[in-house]
């Protein structure tokens, strides 16, 4: 394991994992050079870095960003893997965000983009990693949980497709800090791809219940329902004002299994991820703090 003292070029710096991770860089002395879109966004954050400004879909602008970069950390979608190997200087390290939904049965843009970006990463000449996390919950600003505790304040039952058997492994946001900050330490003589997940799967309905006592309240009563009519009920529900929207394609993944063995996860990053409850805990005292 080696760790070079060059500045390290982290994409999508001013998104929450983007952020995130700047701080936890900025945190144990590295040289950090952002690179953004929207420069008054990233000032919003509050971290004290001059950004290089770039579209990732401007070439020119890109390669100039990433000029003379030996490290580039890349929390933008996975589908712009392609434009980074392009803009980046052939020998420079890539550590990028792809998503477990590159694994879902349920074909969908996001989706579609992970995997594509994987194959182009996977083909391409700087060695590195993508990252896999599943869903992400923690961070500053993010909207998973806290989106969740606000629907179930709204409804006297909550209905789930299958009853809300399949299960989910959340990640905490800073175990993925923790993740990018182990996966930048490290030699990748090739490019290659590593799931980061929560410590293990629970039933979604068991999730539902844990977010609602991190929230303090009592969750509501699961009522299996069938998908078809779910979707539907989530379109009438969008047209509702203060009921967050959830879509047909956020229902139809509630009904497959999102676990993972992450034993490599914890062999190669040696990062051991939180339980659910500390992470949760944790989550909405910061929002109450």
């Amino acid at each position: 394991m080696t760790r070079s003292a060059s500045a390290i070029t982290v994409l999508g710096a001013s998104g929450r994992t983007g952020a995130a991770l700047c701080r936890a860089l900025l945190a144990r002395g590295d040289s950090v050079i952002p690179v953004v879109r929207n420069p008054a966004r990233w000032a919003a954050r509050g971290i004290p870095l001059e950004p290089r400004l770039a579209e990732i879909g401007d070439h020119k602008a890109l390669a100039r960003a990433l000029e003379g970069a030996e490290r580039i950390v890349s929390t933008a979608h996975a589908r712009w893997a392609a434009a980074i190997q392009r803009a980046a200087p052939p020998g420079a390290t890539l550590v990028l965000i792809g998503s477990t939904r590159r694994f879902s049965r349920w074909p969908d843009a996001h989706g579609d983009g992970v995997r594509a970006g994987e194959a182009a990463f996977l083909s391409g000449p700087q060695p590195g990693v993508m990252l896999h996390p599943t869903m992400i919950y923690g961070a500053q600003g993010e909207n998973n949980v806290q989106r969740l505790a606000a629907l179930l304040r709204r409804l006297p039952v909550a209905p789930l497709p299958g009853g809300g058997r399949a299960l989910v492994q959340p990640i905490y946001q800073d175990d993925l800090t923790a993740c990018l900050l182990a996966a930048l330490d490290r030699d990748w003589p090739t490019p290659r791809t590593l799931v980061v997940a929560g410590p293990e799967p629970v039933a979604y309905r068991d999730f539902l219940a844990a977010v609602a006592h991190a929230a303090g309240r009592r969750a509501p009563p699961v009522l299996p329902m069938p998908l078809a009519p779910l979707v539907l009920l989530g379109r009438v529900a969008a047209l509702v004002p203060g009921l967050p929207r959830i879509g047909p394609d956020e229902l139809r993944r509630l009904t497959e299994d999102k676990a993972f063995d992450i034993a490599e996860m914890r062999a190669t990053l040696g990062v051991s991820p939180r339980s659910l409850a500390e992470g949760l805990a944790e989550t909405f005292a910061h929002a109450t703090g």
